[in-house]
């Protein structure tokens, strides 16, 4: 191979290794490009998801906000009919127990109770000393007996249940300490109670379980107050 045939090829060989540095070089540019471009994209992909994120999160938030809003404007209204419903309920109870405690008398004094008036309204006791307490709708007293009346605008079972407890707790109050309260400090501790309820409306369970346990069931009906006729078999129970 002659000296001139060296040098050309020499020279193509540095010509290709030239060739391939620049094309190196340009791949690396190319690629940086690419790469800050692939970056720059992708931060305001990641601030675009950041500012709809804020925006819904700040919609939820409003969306919350107006959502608990009106639940407590939905709470308040609730609140304000219950009470409105209970002094309505209050105010019909009161009225029964007006209009029951004239006329019942008479109807008890034909079972053979010698009450007479007056009848004496929400007769309430405390005891401290035993933990307990209550209150009566109506109380008809005669010398040895004290009717004690539960006067509701719905009467329930329940609402039976309750009586005869308060009933017994009232008994353990008199023995207790007495009758210390005018009108009935002329009575005895042995002056023995007797149980009824009444109401405007009464269930069917109420009216079983009271006449089971031994209370008369009392209703109103306009301007009739009836005593309800007791089962055969049926005794008032004494405490």
């Amino acid at each position: 191979m002659s000296a001139q045939q060296l040098v050309e090829n020499q020279l193509t060989y540095e010509s290709v290794l030239a060739l391939i540095r620049e094309h190196s070089r340009e791949t690396s540019r190319l690629l940086k490009e690419q790469g800050e471009e692939f970056d720059r994209l992708m931060k305001e992909r990641g601030e675009e998801f950041d500012r709809l994120m804020k925006e819904r999160g700040e919609e939820f938030d409003r969306r919350t906000a107006e959502f608990d809003r009106r639940v407590q404007k939905t709470e308040l209204q609730i609140e304000r009919a219950s009470k409105e419903v209970g002094n309505l309920g209050n105010s019909v109870g009161r009225l029964i127990e007006h209009m029951l405690g004239e006329r019942i008398i008479e109807k008890f004094q034909t079972l053979g109770y010698s009450v007479t008036h007056p009848v004496r309204r929400n007769c309430s006791f405390s005891n401290t000393k035993l933990g307990i307490e209550g209150e009566f709708d109506l109380t008809l007293v005669n010398t040895d007996t004290i009717i004690l009346i539960e006067v509701k605008t719905t009467l329930e079972k329940a609402d039976v249940r309750h009586h005869i407890e308060q009933i017994e707790k009232y008994r353990k109050h008199i023995e207790s300490v007495g009758f210390v309260q005018p009108p009935f400090t002329h009575l005895l501790p042995t002056t023995r109670f007797i149980g009824a309820v009444a109401g405007a409306v009464v269930e069917k369970s109420a009216i079983e379980y009271a006449h089971q346990n031994g209370l008369y069931v009392v209703t109103q009906s306009g301007d009739a107050v009836e005593i309800l006729t007791t089962p055969e078999g049926f005794n008032p129970k004494e405490w």
